[in-house]
């Protein structure tokens, strides 16, 4: 299938969780359809921002981030991949993530003992501008066996202002993804490098990359 046809489906799958939420009042379950509707957005909007269509694409990534972040009362402590998913959809739609930002440190990500919260924590400090402190948490996550190690050094890399380095580093995750078999939604793109490159782009460090089938052309 096209991108277009992916991002069809994906809506389609969107548009058919819709009739099915709340229907009961099961806090588990409910964070779970929230979340998978969050994921049929996310799926739309990337395929949308493939196929060149950004108005469209920003609409879908929206609505990503609202059901990421409806899912965020439901979920249990340490589900950090709702807070994630609402910051790397509104930094891809192109929207002020800073009240996102402020939400995410209030949960104590930056404090967590697990490296995704930890990454959550560094996103949220490179929205806000706290390099400094998101240059201290990102080198927690370097040299682990339980983090990319190519992602930590592109955030440290990010947060210290240094463009060589980050060039280097999100060159490296692009290859890992081009590498990967696997892909939220079976949706094929390097949406990290994407939202490095926005993160970069705030800090004019964004690095001019080589062609893939898996960025926007």
């Amino acid at each position: 299938m096209g991108w277009g046809d992916r991002a069809e489906a994906a809506r389609a799958r969107y548009s058919e969780g819709v009739t099915r939420l709340y229907e009961d009042e099961d806090r588990d379950r409910l964070q779970r359809q929230l979340t998978r509707l969050g994921n049929a957005a996310w799926a739309a909007g990337l395929c949308l921002l493939m196929e060149g269509r950004a108005t469209e694409s920003e609409a879908w990534l929206l609505k990503a981030a609202g059901r990421y972040g409806e899912s965020r009362q439901y979920a249990p402590p340490g589900s950090w991949g709702r807070p994630i998913g609402v910051l790397k959809s509104l930094l891809l739609a192109g929207r002020d993530a800073t009240e996102s930002a402020h939400g995410t440190l209030e949960a104590k990500a930056a404090k967590a003992e697990s490296p995704i919260g930890r990454y959550a924590g560094t996103l949220a400090l490179l929205v806000l501008g706290d390099d400094d402190e998101a240059a201290t948490l990102a080198a927690t996550l370097e040299g682990r066996g339980d983090f990319p190690g190519d992602v930590a050094a592109a955030l440290a890399a990010l947060a210290a202002g240094d463009g060589p380095a980050y060039r280097v580093a999100v060159e490296s995750v692009l290859r890992s993804f081009e590498t990967r078999t696997d892909f939220l939604e079976d949706i094929a793109v390097a949406d990290t490098v994407l939202v490095l490159q926005r993160l970069a782009a705030q800090r004019g460090l964004a690095a001019a990359l080589p062609s893939s089938p898996l960025l926007p052309r």
